[in-house]
């Protein structure tokens, strides 16, 4: 396996830019990805059920690097950034986060949690585009998501996780209930640097001398309070937890 990736010095990790031309057109949606970190990343591509896989399913992208993907209208799926890979000459190898069947192409495979998920499903005949960053499978690295339009009028926000959960170790019984998400920097009365929300000491998947990775209660201990199921099953019954609020 590769060795473990080091902290990037920038919060931004992977930019997702994705430029369209109006969906009346009928013309493709291009994504832009670009790796911001000063080391090499594989993003992982998944279309949803019902549209067709991209042209490349999972590549190798050093830093400063960008790759571009055309999709079609209609278009639905998700991406995702791999690190600390290690492939061989026909493709096949492992990676430390985002691992997808052990294949360089992912090849209709999802992301092994954790990992840090942009969900996109493009409209058709005028309709409208619809995106996210999800961390509801845990996280993995800083991505952020810019839609820009070639023509017409009209713009749409970024989104995206800017923090890097994974810079300081930090107990879960430290958390506020209600713990800020935006990006922050200082230190607590313990001395522990915090960039933003950090990862529970418990959720951490740790590699060598530090954490890679952080996951989601749910993954992690496998309860219904932290997974909405069971008795926890509906909106009114599964409420926000202390890990639920650093996401």
């Amino acid at each position: 396996m590769g060795e473990p990736r080091h902290h990037c010095k920038l919060w931004l990790l992977l930019l997702a830019l994705a430029p369209w031309l109006h969906a009346s057109t009928g013309a493709a949606t291009t994504f832009t990805i670009a790796n911001y970190c000063a080391y090499t990343i594989w993003p992982g591509t998944l279309a949803g059920s019902g549209t067709p896989q991209l042209s490349t399913t999972g590549f190798e992208l050093g830093p400063g690097q960008t790759v571009r993907l055309a999709a079609p209208p209609a278009w639905s799926g998700r991406m995702w950034a791999r690190t600390g890979c290690v492939f061989d000459a026909a493709g096949a190898g492992v990676c430390q986060t985002g691992d997808c069947g052990g294949r360089m192409e992912c090849r209709g495979a999802g992301a092994t949690p954790p990992a840090t998920l942009f969900e996109v499903t493009l409209g058709k005949g005028g309709g409208e585009d619809f995106y996210d960053v999800s961390l509801v499978d845990g996280y993995n690295l800083p991505v952020v998501a810019i839609p820009r339009a070639l023509r017409g009028p009209g713009a749409c926000n970024a989104t995206g996780c800017l923090a890097d959960l994974n810079r300081c170790k930090y107990s879960s019984e430290h958390l506020m209930p209600a713990l800020p998400l935006r990006a922050i920097a200082g230190s607590d009365d313990h001395g522990v640097w915090m960039d933003g929300a950090a990862c529970p000491t418990e959720l951490q998947v740790v590699y060598g001398a530090g954490a890679i990775a952080c996951r989601s209660a749910c993954e992690a201990f496998g309860q219904d309070r932290y997974c909405c199921s069971g008795a926890y099953g509906t909106p009114a019954a599964c409420r926000p937890t202390s890990y639920s609020s650093v996401f």
